[in-house]
């Protein structure tokens, strides 16, 4: 059952109409709660799509409206970023593939409207990562992560490169080469991936993943992700897209399939069930023969699930326990796991032990 303290927030996502009925104490709720999970600009544009930001009390429109105004003052940079990265991709004869929520933005998504924007997430082939990395160096950016261990570890075991800062607009990108860590337990299926990429409508060599890789993307990485304390925006970026793919009657067969091609199953399965228990947005008629079948052993996904329902509440004080502590620990070791082999793990946490042992204590 969903928290009752987040029933509000999500029946504004759903039905902006519901606004109507709410007090100056829920309104203070949902103002908080939606904040914390970053929520509120979207809620914003739901409130002004359905003409109800003349409707809602000063005080309680003003935090929604400057949310609004963040979301869309890193939309227009997220655009001046893009116009002057695919000319540098262009001259090596590679589009640039936008991933996450700058794919929804500039793709016209409905999970792009007030969808915080704070870096830029691109993909490109392993095999030309030198020469992208080189043309963005050559042009101002450089890695924030300098230390050499660092640099190995995500060149060699994950899936990106270390974020990348511009020197003058500190603008911050984040390289990716694959879409889950190449130690992990999912396989990269990079080729397949790229070759569905789809070009962006107004613009010229830019693309986003195909429909289905949109979706499957999202849920791998809620389900590799171990930090959720911002997992609930990631749920609901996995709705709305599904909201918007699903009016296409193909969608869902072609999901399905894709999953089941990519062996990306867990994953999906893990999202749609989430969906259901913590937003409760039940699964559609076609796919729930399908997710029927993708279940867990008889005692781990009972207790799986029980985690990320409590891990995925908003990082507030009104959802915190003992039980959320619990679970968000756990499932952050968990992400740990899904991500490394047992024996490469050890050895990282190790040597990220004797790292912090050796840096010298901070002044102050």
């Amino acid at each position: 059952m969903m928290h009752p303290a987040l029933r509000p927030v999500v029946q504004l996502l759903r039905e902006p109409s519901s606004a109507r009925g709410l007090s100056l104490a829920q309104w203070d709720l949902v103002v908080r709660v939606g904040r914390r999970a970053d929520l509120l600009a979207r809620m914003a544009e739901r409130l002004a799509g359905a003409g109800l930001d003349t409707e809602l009390p000063a005080p309680v429109w003003r935090h929604f409206d400057a949310a609004r105004r963040l979301s869309l003052r890193q939309h227009d940079e997220l655009r001046h970023e893009v116009r002057r990265l695919q000319p540098l991709f262009g001259r090596i004869g590679l589009p640039l593939v936008l991933l996450k929520g700058s794919a929804y933005v500039l793709g016209g998504m409905q999970a792009g409207q007030g969808r915080m924007v704070s870096d830029i997430d691109i993909l490109v082939p392993r095999a030309r990562l030198g020469e992208a990395e080189s043309v963005l160096m050559i042009h101002g950016w450089v890695s924030t992560k300098p230390d050499a261990y660092d640099q190995h570890y995500y060149r060699t075991w994950m899936h990106e490169l270390p974020p990348m800062r511009h020197l003058r607009r500190g603008t911050v990108l984040d390289v990716h080469h694959a879409l889950v860590p190449l130690s992990g337990a999912l396989p990269p299926q990079m080729d397949a991936i790229l070759a569905a990429a789809r070009p962006l409508p107004g613009w010229p060599g830019v693309c986003a993943l195909g429909p289905a890789d949109l979706v499957l993307h999202s849920a791998a990485h809620l389900y590799t992700e171990g930090e959720l304390e911002m997992g609930l925006r990631g749920l609901v970026d996995l709705q709305l897209l599904l909201d918007e793919l699903g009016r296409d009657s193909a969608f869902w067969p072609a999901l399905l399939a894709r999953a089941d091609a990519l062996g990306w199953q867990a994953p999906l399965a893990q999202a749609l069930r989430q969906l259901d228990q913590v937003l409760e947005w039940p699964t559609p008629a076609a796919a729930a023969g399908w997710l029927a079948s993708q279940g867990r052993a008889r005692w781990r996904q009972p207790l799986v699930d029980a985690l990320y329902r409590r891990a995925l509440q908003p990082d507030h004080p009104l959802f915190a326990s003992a039980l959320t502590t619990v679970s968000r620990s756990a499932l952050y070791l968990r992400g740990h796991w899904l991500r490394m082999p047992p024996l490469l793990l050890a050895r990282h946490l190790l040597q990220k032990a004797v790292m912090a042992w050796r840096s010298p204590p901070k002044a102050g």
